[in-house]
């Protein structure tokens, strides 16, 4: 049992996923490159291109945003364009890094990087303070439920870094982000092209007694560990080998998505809603007594039931709720609107039902957060709620509860665009109430 807790805590405390946003120009890319480069996280080929790229500009110094921006449109515009992922690693922490466009017209690129985050880096401009974009991605960031937020105040040094304009956009921002019902914020004066505060602790800035962005980034508490919430195994392949030295062999293969699985354990397949018990688990071929979050293992169960890629075994007891009725929030990333009345696929985990859109009760307003009734359809970067029937029971958990097993996806069935990230059961804690619309019974399913 030692082991098992002090593998779970590794698991738990060496990785951190976190996303950058904020404003166009606010300065992501350049922060996000003094990250690298003052961390030694940038390979000597990496910063020869960049400074030769500078100089072909006319800069003196190295151009750090360049590290991050690699598309050449981006290049060319001086701006992000799609979501940047890069990886890099302390000797106290290994650390995936989603840098988001600050474009209105690229919101649902942050929801793309921000969606697994445990922790979001949102920058300002000091000059300008909080703009319409800046409570767009707090919003973003609250309805995701990011348990983490990083105020970086950008620029200080064109400020005079000055005490008094850090703290008046750091009370602001703080009394949205609580309105929005975001549990913590950290509020860090920084100048990412300077380097104050960024990795090491700023000289000019002796009034601010906080850590650096990577101090704060390598000290956070991570609370994405999930091996101690509702255990979820969605089954992803059946394993039957059917050879003479294992005849009678049977396991249901899947990535644990939440919790800790154990021998002898009492489990529930949906949604057949089919009982039986744990009896061997396997992991890299090797029988263990548990397993947990985000291991992928093969569960073997004691009694011979239909068990099928796109079921889900849980603990008995602790199972999900069934039902063909979907009502979520989503984000809608294509370019095609979604309609009511549309025929989709929903897909959840390792599951796929057909379903319909019934209703599009409203859409959301990021920059007010009041709800506009019935809109009949979502286009590219809308958050509207949505009600989905399904051709076949699914389990969906609350999003609060999981964000693995409490969202899913909208994909058209014509091409397999994706059209939605749903979220079962969100809303925000101070968005605007809207009238409901009447029920629509007429389900097809």
């Amino acid at each position: 049992m030692s082991s098992t807790t002090a593998a779970e805590q590794l698991s738990a405390t060496t990785l951190l996923r976190f996303a950058t946003a904020g404003s166009v120009d606010d300065g992501k890319s350049t922060l996000v490159g003094r990250l690298l480069h003052d961390s030694k996280s940038v390979l000597a080929d990496q910063l020869e291109a960049v400074e030769h790229a500078s100089r072909s500009r006319g800069q003196e110094a190295p151009d750090l945003a360049l590290l991050t921006d690699g598309l050449r449109a981006e290049r060319e515009q001086g701006i992000t364009i799609d979501v940047a992922y890069r990886y890099f690693a302390t000797a106290r922490r290994r650390f995936i890094l989603a840098d988001t466009p600050g474009h209105v017209q690229y919101t649902r690129n942050m929801v793309t990087g921000a969606s697994t985050a445990e922790l979001t880096v949102i920058l300002v401009d000091a000059r300008n303070g909080v703009v319409e974009q800046t409570r767009r991605h707090a919003a973003i960031a609250a309805l995701l439920r990011v348990p983490h937020v990083v105020l970086a105040v950008n620029k200080m040094d064109l400020v005079e870094y000055a005490e008094d304009v850090f703290a008046r956009i750091a009370e602001e921002f703080t009394a949205y982000a609580t309105e929005l019902g975001i549990p913590e914020v950290t509020a860090i004066p920084i100048s990412a092209l300077a380097g104050d505060n960024v990795v090491e602790p700023s000289a000019t800035m002796d009034w601010y007694g906080g850590p650096t962005v990577l101090e704060h980034l390598e000290t956070v508490p991570v609370s994405h560990d999930l091996t101690g919430c509702h255990a979820r195994l969605p089954v992803q392949y059946v394993i039957r080998p059917q050879t003479a030295e294992l005849p009678d062999y049977r396991g249901y293969a899947g990535q644990i998505a939440a919790g800790t699985f154990r021998v002898g354990q009492e489990v529930t397949v949906l949604p057949s809603g089919r009982t039986s018990r744990i009896s061997d688990i396997d992991l890299l071929g090797t029988p263990v007594d548990a397993a947990w979050t985000p291991q992928s293992v093969t569960l073997r169960l004691e009694d011979d039931i239909d068990i099928s890629r796109g079921d889900l075994i849980v603990p008995s007891g602790d199972a999900p709720a069934t039902s063909q009725d979907v009502e979520a929030t989503v984000c809608h990333v294509a370019d095609q609107p979604l309609t009511v009345g549309q025929r989709v696929l929903l897909k959840h985990t390792t599951r796929t039902v057909k379903a319909i859109v019934k209703d599009i009760p409203s859409r959301l307003t990021l920059d007010d957060l009041s709800q506009h009734p019935a809109p009949g359809r979502l286009v590219a970067n809308d958050i509207g709620t949505v009600k989905v029937r399904t051709a076949e029971p699914i389990a969906l958990d609350a999003y609060a509860d999981s964000r693995r097993t409490g969202s899913f996806l909208l994909i058209d069935p014509a091409d397999g665009t994706t059209l939605a990230a749903g979220m079962a059961g969100e809303s925000f804690a101070g968005e605007k109430p809207v009238a409901a619309p009447a029920d629509d019974d007429g389900w097809d399913f």
